[in-house]
Parts: C-alpha cells; structure tokens; sequence
C-alpha cells in the first residue's frame, strides 16, 4: 500500500487535472505565479542548482541581481508550464493551433514524414514540450512516442501517461523491462514522430559535451536513433512568447560520413548541444533546468534523477 506521503502527491497530481482546468485563467495564473515566487523566495535547493546553471548562460561578469532577477522568471516560467500543463486539456484547439509562432523547418519535418521518413526531435527542458507535441499532433502529424522519466509515486507516473496519451503521445518509461530504443528505431523506420528530452543524462551514461564552455553530459538517443534507421535528427527549441509559445525546428543535422556509430553519435550530439546553446541564449528564462548538467557540479558515483516533468 502506497504510504501518506505517496497518497498526498497523487492526490495533489489529481487535483490539479480536475481543478486548475475549472478555476478562470486568470486566478490560476496569479495563484501559480505566487507560488513560484514563494518558492524562488525560498532558494530551495531545486532554485540553487538553476541559478548556478543559469549562471553558465548569463557568465561570471553578471551581478548577483541579475542572476536573482533571471532565476525569478525562470521560476515563474516553469510555473507557467505547469498550469498549462493542467489546463491543456481545456485549452481550444485553435488557440493552440493560432498561437504557436516561428515554428521553424517545421514544414520540412512534415515532408519527411509524408514521403514516410522518421523524424526525431531533440527537445531541452525549456517552454512546454508537451503543448508543442499537442500543436504537432493538431496538424495532422500522427502520434509522436517519447521517453517519460517514471516519477515516483507510481500512480503520479500514471497520471502523467494517461494525460499525454489524451495529448496523442505513445509514452514509454525511461526505466524498466520495456525496450525502448528497439520500439524507437521501430516507430521511426515506419515513418513516425519520435520526441525526446535530451539536455540532461538520465542513465550516468551520457555523452559528454562542451555546453557553455564547461562539460556536460546529454543523452545520446536522438542522434544514435538517427544513425541507426536514417531518421532525420532536427532539434527544437521552445519558449513562451507573451500569451503565445515559440517553437524553432531546426535543420537536419547529418549524420557524418567519416568514422563508427559511436563517432557519429558523439559528432551529433555535440552539434544538438551548440543549437541548445544558441536556443538557451535567447530564451534564457525558458530553459527549465533545475537538475545538474554540468560535469563539474555531477557526483560521479550518483546519477541525478529528480521526480517531476
């Protein structure tokens, strides 16, 4: 039996499906901001790990205040990310059609998969990934299969399936017995979507890159899929825009002529990190990133896994 603490997440889980989405917009907007800034306010150790990330994107010649003030509408952004979240299956499809802007190579992406190529898209943790994979899906793209981390308590984990299942997403566990990459390489040989999440290493077996002139580790998948089944690896950046969200799909990035599987997947990681970086750059109070990425700031021994999106 699941003990109280387990009952209570759940139970907080569920009332923000079946609550959020009946309270006015604009109540659940204020009510959510409040507690982002409480919780910036408190620099919990979710806010310090940000702002030292953070800090990487902004470089050591900004002040203590600016850092603060950029940690402060980070917080307040991923808030935003969570009241969309519960509010998504409540939000007009043409809203959500009429309020994505700049969507990029989005158009080529959709050639491939009419001419029944695959397409991975290699996601950060900035914007709302889920709402730009319901915006995809509203397009007339088919379903796109993604890699969900299983949060703990187990029910929380169903939840989040369930409710990115309504979303049009195939959603597999990023722990346990199912096969991931085999099902991935198979969705994408047969033309499909597959989207992942790819600025932070799960596994303790990541690729190391240079992300902001220091090391960091990423996970591999995207580009190792695409050397694998001939997918076409296009990463994408996401921000929010006003009232609206900002998607930029990039071009293709190639696999290299020049060494083994293990050469081009490190070749294209590092290429997805670049346009990570440029992406981050522009949106820095978009990039959700309260987990450690860096090398430096990584025990060796313990992976970081943290419950949440």
């Amino acid at each position: 039996m699941p003990g109280l603490k387990d009952r209570l997440i759940d139970a907080g889980y569920g009332l923000g499906w079946s609550v959020v989405c009946r309270l006015p917009e604009s109540w659940a907007r204020s009510a959510f901001r409040f507690v982002a800034d409480l919780a910036w306010r408190r620099r919990s150790t979710g806010v310090q790990v940000l702002e030292g990330n953070l800090r990487r994107v902004i470089g050591a010649e900004a002040s203590g205040g600016e850092l603060r003030a950029l940690s402060r509408q980070a917080m307040r952004s991923y808030a935003r990310y969570w009241l969309e979240a519960f509010r998504l299956p409540v939000i007009p499809v043409e809203r959500l059609v009429g309020g994505m802007l700049d969507t990029g190579h989005i158009e080529i992406a959709f050639a491939y998969l009419a001419a029944g190529r695959g397409v991975v898209f290699a996601l950060p943790h900035m914007g709302n990934y889920d709402l730009a994979c319901a915006w995809i899906v509203a397009k007339g793209a088919g379903s796109v299969t993604a890699v969900v981390e299983r949060v703990k308590p187990e029910s929380v984990y169903d939840r989040f399936v369930a409710f990115r299942e309504g979303l049009g997403m195939e959603v597999l566990p990023a722990s346990g017995g199912t096969q991931r990459f085999g099902i991935l390489a198979q969705r994408l040989q047969t033309g499909k979507i597959v989207g992942l999440i790819c600025d932070r290493d799960l596994t303790g077996r990541g690729i190391e890159v240079e992300f902001f002139g220091e090391k960091a580790r990423m996970m591999g998948g995207p580009a190792a899929l695409a050397v694998q089944t001939g997918a076409a690896l296009m990463p994408a950046i996401l921000w929010f825009e006003g009232d609206h969200w900002g998607m930029h799909i990039h071009e293709e990035i190639p696999v290299p002529a020049e060494g083994d599987s293990k050469q081009k997947t490190a070749a294209m990681t590092q290429q997805v990190a670049r346009l990570f970086e440029a992406g981050i750059r522009a949106h820095p109070q978009d990039w959700h990133m309260l987990q450690r990425v860096f090398v430096a700031d990584l025990d060796p021994e313990r992976p970081q896994h943290a419950a949440g999106s």
